[in-house]
This record gives C-alpha cells, structure tokens and sequence, in this order.
C-alpha cells in the first residue's frame, strides 16, 4: 500500500486503534523518551504515540514502528512473510528456464513491474516544500529535537533518511544515521566506516570539493524502513520503497543542493553538505540500541543550508535502548524481508533465520538450514558472515530442520543434544559493528558459531562423554567460591546443559580460573556450557542476563575450554566450554578502550513523568523500566566508573 503521506499513516494507526494522542505538555527534553519507553516495553510494543503540545509549532510521533501489526501496516501488509514471499516469487520467475516465445512473453508484465517500482523526479515543488528557510532562518532549533538520555551529548535527530551521492557515478544511496544537533546550522553526521555515505564522502574528500547532503522526515513510513535495510551498494533504497508501496516514489530536487532528489511527500526535508576540508566534530556520547552509550568519537560537520516543510508537518523520531523498544520491529521486518534473497542467492540451504531481540540484531542470530551433508553447518558459517551486513555477527547458532527455531526452549534441547563443546564451536575474527564495545580494537573482534544441528557420523566424536542428570550440588557453587553471587540452574531442569553465574571480579584472569576449578568437579559433568555475567546482573532474569552476556562478550578472546578424563570412564574425556560476558577493564583485563554504562532515565525525568502520568490519558500507570536497571551502573556518566 501507497501512503499519501505520513498524516495518512497516522490517520490510519489512529482508525486501527494503534495510536494515542496527548495533548498534556511533555518536553521533547527526555520527558518524550522516558514515556515512550514505558510504553514500548508493555506486551506487544503498547501503542504509537502522537506528542501534541511539545511547546514547539510541531507535533512529535513516537513509536509509529513498535508493534508487528503497525510494522505490517507500514508496509501494508497482512504479514511481514507476505514481502519474502513476493520477492521469492519473483526471483523464482526470473530465474527459471525460458524455453518458449510464450514463456518469455510471460516475463514483459513483470518487467513492466520493475518499471513502476523505479523512483521518479517530477518538476517543479513538492508538498514537503510547502514552506522554505533559508539563510539565517534555517534553524533547526526550531523543530522539537528529542533528547533521549541523560548522558546524552544533547539532542539527536533519531528518524533521519539521509541522501548522498557517488560524485563519479551520481548513483544515490539512501540511509539513516543520527544526527547530534550543535547549533541552528550545525550537525553532526555520524555514519560508520563501513556504510556507503562514508564512502561517498571518502570520494569527495579526494576531489577536494564540499558533498551535497539531504535528510528527509516522514513522508510515506516505507522509507525510513527502506533506508534502514541491508540493500547491496548497487540498488537503490527508493526502488525497494517502491516495490514495498507497488507504486514508485516522487522525487523533486532540492532548493540549495539540487544534486539531491528527496521524496515529493516528506514532511521535513534538511538541506546542506559536508565539507571534507572541515575539522572534524566530537561526536556523542549516544544512548544507542544496543542498551549502551556509544561514547564520543569524532565524524563530519553537517552545515545545514536549507530547511523545508509541509502545512501540517508532523515530526518524526524514536529512541533506542535496552531492549525491547521499536527498533526490534524495523529488525523483525528485515529479518522476514531478507530471507528470501539470502537463500536464494548466497546460502540456498538456509530455510529460516531468526534474531532474538536480547541480540539487538547483531549479536545474535539463528540460522535454520536443510542439513544433507557432513559440515554443511561451517559452510553456512562462512557463508553467512560473509553476506553483506551479516559480517557483523558476532555469535551465530546453526540448528536444522529437527527442531522450530522460535521456540527457544526447544532450540536450545535440541542443539545442545548435539553440541559437543570441543568440536562444535567455532572461533574467527572479522569486521564487527562499531557500537560492539567488547571488542579490543574498533570495529574489529572476535565470532563465534554454535553448530546445533545433528551430526553425520563423519562428524561425531566417541571419545566425548557427559551425565544427564542434575546434581543438587551446582546450587552449592555460590557457597563455595566466594566470587560467585548467584547461579542459575533452572535450565538443567529443562535438559538444557547450561549454567548463567554472575561473578565479581577482583583480580586478572579471575572467570577463566574460576571456570577451570569448577569443571574439575565430577558433579559438573550436566553441563556443557557455563555463562559468566557481571555480578550487578540477576542470572536467573533470563533475559536480561543474556542481553548483557551478548554485549560483553568478545567470542574468541573470552572463552575457556576445559577438557579433562570423564569420571564416568577415564578413556573418554568430558568438556565444558565458559564464555566471560562480564565488563572488562583495563585493571581486570588489560582492556585498553573505555567501556560505556548501560543506559537508564535519570531521577528527575523519572519523577516528572509519574507527575503528568494521569494526564497523559496512557491508561494504567506504568512505572519507568530504568528502575530495574539502576543497580547495574557504573557511575553516574556514559563511561563505566569503578
């Protein structure tokens, strides 16, 4: 389905019961963010949220994207598998046999398809041109700028779809990174290395010439999704928008940077470049969505030159942060959208992927495959993290068609059934996203992949042996090594050979000696795998326990195998992996970068929002998330304090 605009999805969020409007004062200043945190943590992502009286001339949508039935009429459709589908449909028609005239002539409506998926330029104004500042009056203090967190380096632009283009082939990529505002002209622009707008600015910075830059916000909602998706470099993210709305996008040029076409429908459009001659910005600290701070560094000036809007515009934005929060629904829709072009051309074995939202995407991914052959589970491996964004994995677990992949439980049974820790796990290296705080150096670090599927005799190792049995004794372990603050054996009872054990450290090489000792014990003969995590972190909160191992685990740094004759007979030998998700220091761990606080509310806006609760016509009141969290921070910055 085609939007008009952004006001018609809002229309139709607020027909379908999906959207509440509030009218009482909130200011854009962390007030905004710490309700709509409240809200996107209630079951099913709670409902969009329309900020009415921000004491700007604008009002501010919040969580438009944070349910699966709001993704899907984003989209417009009845399900996220209805896209994969089309585009499996559609890769299976071009790519079968054309034998026949008939059968080509079949091809020419598809292909006409392609034609009306393909962006358009129109002459002349578009609606989100309605109004123009230019000069002194392009101030983008005037727009309601959320602050999200506490430690925030000041407000951020979080919902930006930002336009650049390739200066030799003028092919234009369309992305979304934030944008710390500095001044009524001034930004930062804060895309990665690894993204293409880097690129781009690479190229200009050669030519020595200033780079046209265009953020647009609102407008038809496939856009922010299209611009968030892992597109390869050579397809335009307008063309994906296209074939998700099945009716191109209008484009019209921008006023002072007419290299740049933005969508006809925007709401605001933010004109202006990037100077590669510049100095560069420091940058941030950021609340991001992995559920900590992104410490400063420093990026590009954007200086804005041009800002427009339509009558009638309605601000965009969202907040990241400890999961869940919108977010994991955009990475819902990719991770259904994609499936389909990932088994179809890079990994055709693959039948089902899945990205558990205490991953926050990267961290953790579950591939299902049609297993046929001794080490098809590596071949996947390889081929995965070498797919595009999926180079940033950091833990991939490979299960196959034996078991339902969404059902965690019975995943984790299934795959430990055939684990055998010390010829089932497999360790590398690569590029890893720049938000990953675990690792040593940026952007580069360690990988794991868990193989749980089930082994061909090629595969299978007799020497190996464990009990299957509990043994009251693992709930003893917090008795006996002072270190320990609490252990978690709720899954042995569940036939999941998994330990969680919160520890503190107080010495180097502390988790790797502890989990030494403790495999020394018979009784520890149930278990495969041992999680250490910080000893601030409840290890039997499931969730919680795991979002945080995720984060602070570097795989291949931070594990120790313990292999060691079985007391159940000396000539097989028993095995139990431990992997450190605790925090690292440079005291504890020679880790030489600084290492970012989780993220919660600070007291004042917590105390503000109970206030205004009643008058915010939410329903019940719901206390803030952050309190649960308070007792896990280091300090009182964006920078972990001892």
């Amino acid at each position: 389905m085609a939007y008009k605009n952004q006001q018609q999805f809002i229309d139709v969020l607020e027909r379908e019961g999906e959207l509440v409007r509030i009218k009482e004062y909130v200011d854009p200043k962390l007030e905004i963010a710490e309700i709509t945190d409240r809200i996107s943590k209630t079951p099913g992502g709670g409902k969009a949220l329309l900020f009415e009286n921000t004491g700007y001339d604008f009002p501010v949508l919040m969580n438009a994207y944070g349910s699966e039935k709001r993704m899907c009429l984003a989209l417009g459709v009845n399900h996220l598998d209805d896209v994969a589908h089309d585009i499996e449909a559609l890769f299976k028609m071009l790519a079968s046999p054309k034998e026949s005239i008939v059968d080509k002539l079949k091809l020419l409506p598809k292909l006409g398809q392609f034609a009306s998926w393909m962006p358009k330029v129109r002459s002349g104004r578009g609606e989100c041109q309605q109004v123009v500042w230019q000069g002194k009056d392009a101030d983008i203090s005037k727009l309601p700028v959320i602050t999200c967190w506490p430690k925030d380096g000041g407000p951020f632009v979080t919902l930006p779809v930002i336009h650049t283009k390739d200066p030799s082939t003028s092919t234009r990529n369309v992305g979304m990174y934030r944008m710390q505002v500095f001044g009524p002209q001034l930004t930062g622009m804060h895309w990665h290395k690894h993204k293409v707008s880097a690129k781009h600015f690479n190229e200009y910075k050669k030519l020595g010439r200033k780079m046209p830059v265009a953020v647009a916000l609102g407008g038809d909602p496939a856009y922010a999704y299209s611009a968030t998706a892992p597109l390869p470099e050579n397809v335009d993210e307008y063309m994906l928008a296209g074939f998700l709305r099945k009716k191109k996008v209008e484009l019209v040029k921008c006023i002072t940077q007419p290299e740049i076409e933005v969508p006809a429908d925007a709401d605001f459009v933010i004109e202006g470049y990037v100077d590669p001659a510049d100095e560069l910005i420091w940058e941030g600290p950021f609340g991001d969505h992995t559920g900590y701070y992104s410490l400063p560094d420093w990026y590009p000036r954007f200086h804005i030159t041009c800002i427009t809007h339509k009558q009638g515009a309605v601000y965009p934005a969202t907040i990241v942060g400890i999961p869940p929060q919108e977010d994991a629904w955009l990475g819902k829709a990719t991770e259904r959208i994609f499936l389909a072009p990932m088994k179809m051309t890079m990994v055709p074995e693959i039948v089902d992927m899945d990205m558990p939202v205490e991953g926050v995407f990267h961290n953790l991914v579950i591939a299902q495959i049609k297993k046929e052959y001794a080490g098809q589970g590596q071949k996947v491996m390889n081929a995965m993290w070498g797919a595009g964004q999926m180079m940033f994995n950091k833990i991939l677990v490979v299960a196959d068609t034996g078991v339902q992949i969404q059902d965690y439980e019975k995943l984790a049974q299934y795959a430990f059934s055939n684990l055998d820790p010390a010829a089932d796990i497999y360790f590398s290296q690569g590029p890893m996203d720049v938000l990953d705080h675990s690792c040593s150096k940026l952007g580069f670090g360690g990988k794991m992949c868990i193989d749980g599927t089930a082994k061909y005799e090629e595969e299978k190792d007799d020497t190996s042996a464990w009990k299957s049995i509990n043994n009251d004794w693992l709930n003893t372990i917090a008795d006996k090594f002072d270190e320990v603050h609490a252990v978690n054996t709720s899954l042995l009872k569940k036939d999941i050979p998994v330990l969680v054990i919160s520890v503190k450290k107080s010495k180097k090489g502390q988790v790797r000696d502890l989990h030494q000792q403790l495999c020394q014990a018979p009784e520890m003969e149930a278990v495969k795998m041992v999680l250490y995590v910080e000893h601030t972190v409840n290890a039997n909160d499931l969730t919680v326990a795991l979002w945080r191992f995720c984060n602070n685990l570097d795989p291949k740094r931070d594990n120790t195998l313990v292999q060691r004759p079985s007391s159940i007979d000396e000539s097989k030998t028993y095995s139990c992996m431990g992997l450190d998700g605790t925090i690292k220091s440079k005291e504890m761990d020679n880790f030489q970068r600084d290492w970012p606080n989780i993220i919660v509310s600070d007291e004042a806006t917590i105390k503000s929002v109970d206030a205004k609760w009643d008058k915010l016509g939410l329903g019940e009141f719901l206390p803030s998330p952050s309190l649960k969290f308070q007792d896990q921070v280091y300090g009182l910055e964006a920078v972990v304090q001892a």
